[in-house]
């Protein structure tokens, strides 16, 4: 089980962390690039962009279009025989190579590959932290074996509709549109896991049954390392919670000795 320390800096958005994201081009989606690059900011800085594959195959050929554009490093890795995947051992190797150096602190893993487990797992015993990306269809073992797993359905950019005069409807979109637009639209049906997440309030509750909002959420995280509230519609899990009155008490707190409000919440 990580430190509290540890699990404070996964949840604390750390800009100076520094991370080194390896991505598998046979298991990942160019079309989520940008939204994935903008999540990773939120958690330090991408040191080492790197993707791994044959950028000879037409597979890889949305790749190319991108990798300029983000400073992405292509590895170049042929396919010597049919049915091996000489890219995963490739990414693995360099993923080694990188860790010895001791110069991050975190890894960002794009892939939908559970034979990347091993890797995540051995990351985290040298007390590296562990960032996943990938689609719902990732294994278990995969997404469970990093400190925290990131859906990349929910990084897709969202097309802008455009109303009858030509205008982007969030152009002339009124003051309850825009509000709902502030929260995340659901790109795939995720079921909201209720008994989990009334389960964690009550674990990071104290006597009260109060919990503070950064406390509850990186219970979360510890417990599911996938859970994130955009899978079910919302933007933060503070929207989350606000949302649910069937579910949620909130209240908005200014601790003794600060002048920042703080969002506590309790079951309902």
């Amino acid at each position: 089980m990580e430190s509290p320390r540890l699990s404070a800096r996964i949840e604390s958005e750390d800009p100076s962390m520094r991370l080194a994201v390896l991505i598998d081009a046979d298991n990942a989606q160019a079309a989520v690039i940008e939204g994935l690059l903008a999540e990773v900011a939120r958690f330090g800085e991408a040191t080492v962009k790197r993707i791994y594959g044959d950028f000879t195959s037409s597979h890889s050929s949305s790749w190319k279009k991108v990798l300029q554009k983000y400073a992405i490093k292509p590895v170049q890795q042929f396919a010597y025989t049919t049915g091996k995947n000489a890219t995963d051992s490739t990414l693995i190797i360099d993923a080694m190579d990188l860790l010895y150096t001791r110069k991050f602190d975190g890894f960002c893993l794009v892939t939908s590959d559970s034979d990347f487990t091993g890797l995540a797992m051995r990351l985290r015993e040298e007390g590296i932290i562990v960032f996943g990306f990938g689609e719902q269809k990732t294994p278990d073992a995969f997404k469970n074996s990093c400190h925290k797993f990131i859906f990349t359905e929910v990084l897709r950019p969202t097309p802008q509709k455009r109303s009858a005069s030509g205008a982007r409807t969030s152009d002339v979109a009124n003051g309850a549109l825009a509000k709902a637009k502030s929260q995340a639209t659901p790109k795939t049906k995720v079921k909201f896991p209720k008994q989990f997440v009334l389960d964690a309030l009550e674990q990071s509750s104290d006597e009260n049954g109060w919990a503070q909002l950064g406390t509850f959420g990186s219970y979360l995280t510890k417990l599911k390392s996938d859970f994130d509230s955009r899978n079910y519609g919302f933007k933060k899990l503070s929207d989350l919670v606000k949302a649910k009155t069937d579910l949620f008490v909130v209240e908005e707190r200014i601790p003794q000795g600060s002048n920042n409000k703080q969002l506590y919440v309790r079951a309902k």
